[in-house]
């Protein structure tokens, strides 16, 4: 009888372990478990009263809601991302674009727990006339809304300035549209692209110790808040660049989005209808951004009429409406020449910094080089320096193409930047410059050799590129401004 009862009871343990084993196969197996979780839920739903809180991508003006982008960003941090039923698998539209991201579907609820509580986001999407409009919505029960919402704001804020800190926020290109494309409703002033281009200050070819320089600055200036708020002044940062076409302005602009990770706003003047229209341009912007305006030399001596006056650039670059909007922003303005600008664009802030983008000359010869060709030394660079050092020039543009049509043979490419900068440097070369014989007969070999072949002279470049180079033969510091970079400080 005992014996029995032994049995008995090891056998209803086998059935137990058994029976719980086919269980937990049907609940994780079959995703019965799943369906239960959601019953779950929705008894949740039907006892607790929530509160729903809306977070448009725009907001009553049409500016992009920037805790829109932020709730964007956070979302992507959370597990249960990639642990919900489905979701979106995309691309990324940054740098590295190999890169996939997780996106919440119009149709998709992710919870969230903090302090305890536990919180629903789900993502809405309204098709308009013009566009989508989405919308995310936080769902939060109402007896927990006091206790958490305000610490839970700020746990996104937090999380999503760390997750831009590394790196992880895609950065965009803005350009402004044309008064023709703006809508009734004005929604479509900004159009913007993923913005992707490569240059760091890094590959820039630039002095050693202006490019320290222009770091420094740019690093002070992240960490100075606090000190222009007891100075009074607006947190921003203006630049001016100024040099011949072709001299690295352009890449110098992306190159200081990607060093400070901030998206890229460029205004083209002569889309902009008047004054009044610059200002908005301005308003929409967002922090964390890069200001840029091409070629205000051209627009200003031109006089295009386009309703913009001088006084409103004078105020966008410089009055309240910059006072109360450009604040964490760098503004940029490019010019051929600042000779015949009228002083007061020029005066301090209103443009603290001037860099100056000289011609090629050998230290940025071989800072492109290094960067075009791999190549730190060569022996054919004392040749190229004797030539810079008798005054010929090519802007960095030219010799940059140069070196990337001959790219397979650094000495092929140096030795077309050489046979260039005597025919085409500025009219300053062999002929005026009184090069030796050993260089003459360089350049007759290189018109006999194989050279011919890729492209030796600019010339070449500008009838199969279309180049257009303007010639400046002004000097002045690379590195100047009616405010010290290190003045505010």
């Amino acid at each position: 009888m005992v014996y029995k009862s032994v049995w008995f009871v090891l056998l209803l343990i086998v059935l137990i372990f058994l029976a719980l084993f086919f269980l937990r196969v049907i609940l994780f197996k079959t995703g019965f478990i799943y369906t239960l979780k959601k019953l779950w839920r929705i008894a949740q739903d039907y006892f607790h009263v929530y509160q729903f809180f809306k977070v448009p991508e725009l907001d009553e003006s049409f500016k992009e809601n920037q805790l829109f982008k932020k709730v964007s960003l956070y979302l992507q941090s959370l597990p249960s991302l990639e642990d919900s039923d489905f979701t979106n698998l995309v691309t990324s539209s940054g740098k590295n674009q190999n890169d996939i991201v997780l996106r919440l579907d119009p149709k998709q609820t992710i919870g969230d727990e903090f302090l305890g509580a536990r919180v629903f986001w789900f993502h809405e999407a309204e098709q308009t006339s013009d566009s989508k409009a989405r919308t995310f919505v936080l769902k939060i029960r109402k007896a927990d809304k006091r206790r958490i919402l305000r610490p839970y704001l700020q746990h996104i804020h937090i999380v999503a300035d760390e997750m831009e800190q590394q790196g992880k926020r895609d950065l965009k290109l803005y350009m402004n549209a044309g008064a023709q494309s703006i809508g009734g409703d004005g929604n479509v002033r900004w159009r913007s692209v993923p913005f992707t281009h490569p240059s760091t200050l890094d590959t820039i070819a630039m002095e050693t110790d202006l490019k320290n320089k222009v770091k420094s600055d740019l690093e002070s200036f992240l960490k100075s808040k606090q000190y222009y708020q007891r100075l009074g002044r607006v947190w921003k940062r203006s630049f001016l660049l100024y040099g011949p076409s072709g001299t690295g302005k352009s890449s110098f602009v992306a190159a200081l989005a990607n060093f400070l990770n901030y998206d890229v706003y460029d205004i083209d003047l002569s889309n902009v209808t008047g004054d009044s229209d610059l200002k908005l341009l301005l308003l929409e912007t967002t922090p964390k951004s890069v200001v840029v305006i091409e070629d205000l030399d051209r627009f200003l001596m031109q006089k295009k009429s386009t309703g913009v006056s001088l006084s409103g650039v004078l105020n966008f670059m410089d009055g309240i409406l910059n006072s109360c909007c450009a604040e964490e922003r760098i503004m940029v303005f490019t010019m051929t020449s600042k000779d015949q600008i009228d002083p007061s664009i020029l005066r301090p802030s209103r443009v603290d910094v001037h860099i100056h983008f000289p011609l090629c000359d050998f230290a940025s010869f071989k800072v492109l080089a290094n960067n075009y060709l791999g190549v730190k030394d060569h022996k054919l660079f004392p040749q190229v320096q004797e030539i810079f050092d008798n005054g010929a020039s090519l802007s960095p543009a030219e010799i940059g193409e140069l070196m990337i049509a001959n790219r397979t043979s650094p000495t092929r490419a140096i030795k077309s930047v050489i046979s260039a900068l005597q025919t085409d440097g500025d009219g300053r070369g062999s002929r005026r410059s009184g090069l030796s014989n050993d260089a003459e007969e360089l350049e007759e070999r290189s018109a006999r050799s194989p050279l011919n072949d890729g492209l030796s002279t600019v010339k070449d470049l500008r009838r199969l590129y279309g180049l257009f180079r303007v010639k400046s033969n002004a000097k002045s510091p690379s590195f100047d401004g009616g405010v010290s970079p290190r003045s505010e400080r």
